[in-house]
């Protein structure tokens, strides 16, 4: 049985030469999957391949870290990041509570994504927004002393297009 190997793809010139830059550092993986995430919002297994072939690396090395690392998405992200703070003063304040608020009210899992795209929520690390704690960030917009009965109004201001 064969396997299906992916199509190999072009990268932005700008990427290419980051990987140049940083193809015989030390400890270079970690640099350059987060460059390329920023580039393609989370990390195509085609893209992840044509930077391993570039690297010189086995594509496996790269997957490893991408896996290791929670930062490291390998799906794409709903049109609207939900990022949960859950830092030791937004977990005390009630962080777990609007996570589950959010699951339940999106139908989706942490680190999922809604069925319609829609959506992704994820539990990040401290986002640096104690004195607003709780804190939620929707697609880089922080929403702090977030309650659970405000969680529907976060999702239809989103939903809506409003928050873009």
């Amino acid at each position: 049985m064969a396997v299906a190997v992916p199509e190999r793809v072009e990268l932005a010139e700008s990427l290419v030469e980051f990987i140049n830059e940083w193809k015989d550092q030390p400890g270079n993986l970690i640099m350059v999957l987060h460059r390329t995430q920023l580039e393609y919002g989370y990390l195509p297994e085609p893209v992840v391949m044509e930077v391993a072939r570039q690297l010189g690396t086995p594509a496996s090395k790269l997957f490893g870290v991408a896996t290791f690392y929670n930062y490291f998405k390998l799906t794409p992200p709903g049109r609207n990041r939900i990022a949960v703070c859950l830092g030791t003063a937004c977990y005390l304040k009630g962080a777990g509570e609007l996570t589950d608020t959010f699951s339940d009210q999106l139908d989706v899992a942490v680190n999922g994504v809604t069925e319609d795209k829609e959506f992704s929520l994820e539990g990040v690390r401290c986002v640096g927004c104690c004195g607003l704690a709780p804190v939620v960030m929707v697609n880089g917009e922080v929403h702090g002393k977030l309650k659970p009965d405000g969680v529907q109004g976060v999702i239809e201001k989103y939903r809506n297009g409003q928050g873009e």
